[in-house]
């Protein structure tokens, strides 16, 4: 085991970890900014209503996320009008299209999730909502949706985890992700056990990081349920 090599590297593996960091969570809020309204027009009464955010989510949930990515890097480009619209300085750049891709992925995703979470707030809250004079609009705002989160946010954090795996197919579109980083790293010095196992000791560093984050997150959404001591 050369560590040396490590050490040697180690600046530019963090250099790719932050790009890492960077696509998880732009994607990441990007698509819960998505996920949000799709989940409540999922759970309209109308099945009109819901059609285009049914076959949005079995799309993106159905098909594997790198050829996502090559859908939006490689495919959006062979359109002329693309290339001729106001879009293309933003699809031509593989940063982007990969924003793209894992905001689209994670939507359809944390989508379903805030769909059960909003279907398994008990119908006793909303009633009572209702009884206080809630209108309907007041009661999704106040009720369901803080409601919905709290039950949603540990399945929401294993989203989040996933999308960090896969954020290591960013390094398919040239982009030098800390997968793409170490690939490059190895290209260089052979040493694919070493530059490998220092990526995978970042990629756990992150994980960590983020759960600890949202399990932060989670205790203070449910601290009313923590028992008081008295004195």
């Amino acid at each position: 085991m050369r560590w040396s090599v490590i050490l040697e590297n180690l600046p530019q593996l963090l250099h790719g970890a932050w790009l890492t960091l960077e696509l998880v969570l732009v994607s990441g809020v990007l698509g819960l900014a998505i996920a949000v309204p799709m989940a409540i027009v999922r759970c309209s009464r109308f099945a009109s209503v819901r059609a285009f955010p049914w076959v949005y989510i079995y799309f993106f949930r159905g098909t594997p996320l790198l050829v996502q990515i090559f859908l939006v890097y490689y495919g959006l480009g062979q359109s002329p009008w693309v290339r001729d619209s106001l879009l293309w300085p933003v699809l031509s750049q593989a940063y982007w299209c990969a924003i793209i891709a894992f905001t689209f992925n994670t939507s359809a995703y944390t989508a379903e999730i805030l769909r059960g979470a909003i279907q398994a707030v008990p119908e006793g809250e909303v009633e009572a909502a209702r009884a206080l004079g809630m209108g309907r609009v007041v009661t999704w705002r106040r009720i369901v949706l803080p409601r919905a989160f709290r039950i949603a946010l540990p399945a929401y954090s294993n989203e989040v985890i996933l999308m960090l795996k896969g954020s290591a197919l960013a390094s398919t579109i040239t982009l030098l992700d800390l997968t793409g980083m170490a690939r490059t790293i190895i290209a260089r010095t052979y040493t694919p056990l070493e530059i490998f196992l220092a990526a995978g000791v970042l990629y756990v560093m992150i994980t960590f990081l983020i759960l600890g984050g949202f399990r932060l997150v989670e205790r203070r959404l449910n601290r009313h349920l923590r028992p008081r001591t008295g004195h």
